[in-house]
């Protein structure tokens, strides 16, 4: 004879539901001051509130999990709007997974990848490609960022010479570190150069969309069109709460990416969560008003500092950060009120980031600020 199920299975499971239930009925606590602005990263600002209310009507129901809902199907035909048909796409939870991944995917063991000094693959992300990656990162100096066919060409050698990692790929950072964009003719040349010597081209978009904003060209005209092999599209910079996608543009040139991806821990259970986002960024135009309204705060920053007696801007405004060297104590007397990061201490150079939530307001303040401390010195 069976034994009848437990009476406190039912038990629980009613006790669960009304308690979701309650917890609907009571707001969640604010536990930061929601009136403090800063110019320190894109990454400082919320979710922006199409996004939010995509993943809420996302998070109903059951849907497959690891990629099999309806989310991600409609995110790769969303995609392929963007860049054309034939393509793949890796949804993954953050910029620094994305970038290992599309370069492992590029490479062999022996496979090192050609990048800029200053880009965030070899400053920023704590040793990952080569630690998890296993790549070796071959770094060439810049002046604004930007690689050129003449650079590349300063490690882009040794092919077949067992004693050194084969450079046998070249990333390039779309807009860059120092806030400078290339151009897709720029883009094109590179990607020409390197694939006659038979190396890959990997494009790590954190802020492809501003980038997009500054040129004032579709997606694809300066990455697949202009031989971009690999992209990391970046969301999180850009309005999102979390994730960033992989886009195989040329799916010859990379291999393993549904293995590497779990391997690297950043295969999603509930990508239906990640999916639902870029299609609310993507369907209507939001990632280009979005990223054109923070490259505008940028500009009307980078204008009004052009006027202050003391400010040395040091790059070109293209996307949606300014960089200044100050005089001597300012940037500590202004951190209090408005935070932001020092780029090179030594220099006393810092970078002012605008976000897709950054008001004029938000921008004429600062600008106060930094004439007021100016005055009191």
């Amino acid at each position: 004879m069976n034994n009848p199920a437990p009476a406190l299975l039912p038990e629980a499971t009613e006790g669960t539901g009304a308690r979701v239930a309650e917890a609907n009925t009571h707001p969640a606590q604010r536990l930061h001051d929601a009136s403090v602005r800063g110019f320190a990263s894109d990454n400082y600002s919320g979710a922006h509130p199409e996004i939010l209310a995509a993943l809420a009507a996302a998070n109903d129901g059951h849907q497959v999990s690891y990629g099999e809902d309806a989310y991600t199907e409609r995110l790769g035909e969303v995609m392929e709007e963007q860049f054309g048909t034939g393509i793949e796409i890796y949804p993954v939870f953050n910029g620094t997974g994305a970038n290992v991944l599309a370069l492992q995917s590029l490479l062999p063991r022996w496979g090192a990848v050609v990048c800029a000094s200053t880009a965030h693959i070899n400053m920023d992300e704590n040793g990952a490609p080569e630690r998890v990656g296993g790549i070796k990162l071959l770094q060439i100096p810049t002046s604004d960022g930007k690689l050129t066919p003449e650079l590349i060409d300063r490690e882009a050698w040794g092919f077949g010479d067992e004693h050194r990692a084969q450079p046998l790929a070249v990333s390039i950072t779309q807009t860059t570190e120092l806030g400078t964009c290339y151009t897709p003719d720029e883009i094109r040349a590179i990607a020409d150069h390197i694939h006659a010597k038979g190396m890959k081209l990997h494009m790590d978009g954190a802020r492809l969309a501003n980038a997009a904003a500054h040129l004032q060209v579709p997606l694809r005209e300066f990455t697949r069109d202009a031989g971009v092999d690999i992209l990391s599209f970046g969301g999180t910079k850009n309005g999102l709460l979390f994730g960033e996608v992989v886009v195989a543009l040329n799916p010859l040139a990379a291999h393993g990416l549904m293995f590497l991806r779990k391997m690297n821990m950043q295969l999603a259970s509930k990508m239906r969560f990640i999916s639902a986002q870029f299609i609310a960024l993507l369907e209507d135009g939001l990632w280009l008003r979005s990223a054109a309204h923070a490259n505008a705060m940028a500009s009307r920053l980078r204008a009004a500092v052009d006027q202050i007696e003391g400010i040395q801007p040091t790059q070109a405004t293209e996307s949606n950060g300014v960089f200044a060297i100050l005089p001597e104590g300012l940037a500590d007397r202004l951190r209090p009120e408005f935070r932001f990061y020092d780029w090179d201490q030594a220099r006393r150079e810092v970078r002012w980031m605008c976000s897709f939530d950054t008001t004029e307001e938000d921008v004429d303040a600062f600008v106060a600020a930094i004439k007021r401390e100016l005055a009191a010195r």
